[in-house]
């Protein structure tokens, strides 16, 4: 199946601590069904430090289950995606314009 949600899309929380909040998927997770959102569901990891890297206490964004997240259309909302083929090739659009993603 295709996905909906793919690396680079822009999304909204919908549920959640941080929800309203909006940001790219940096990393999709299909096997857990979880994206990684940048700047979303963010938890302080602290670090030792060594010779590659500076030590202390670093923000990592978390996985976020993929059905807290709707894609953002051209008017910033949330909308769903649905598919279509156009000219052949299958293509992912938003439901609420009826414009190709």
């Amino acid at each position: 199946m295709a996905a909906k949600l793919r690396k680079g899309d822009t999304v909204i929380v919908l549920t959640g601590k941080d929800k309203g909040k909006t940001g790219a998927i940096t990393e999709v997770l299909p096997k857990d069904n979880k994206a990684v959102v940048d700047g979303v569901n963010m938890a302080i990891r602290h670090t030792k430090q060594s010779a590659a890297s500076q030590g202390g206490r670093i923000a990592k964004a978390l996985p976020i289950d993929l059905s807290n997240l709707a894609l953002v259309d051209k008017d910033g909302k949330a909308t769903r995606v649905g598919f279509r083929f156009e000219d052949g090739k299958k293509v992912r659009y938003a439901k609420t314009t009826g414009e190709a993603i």
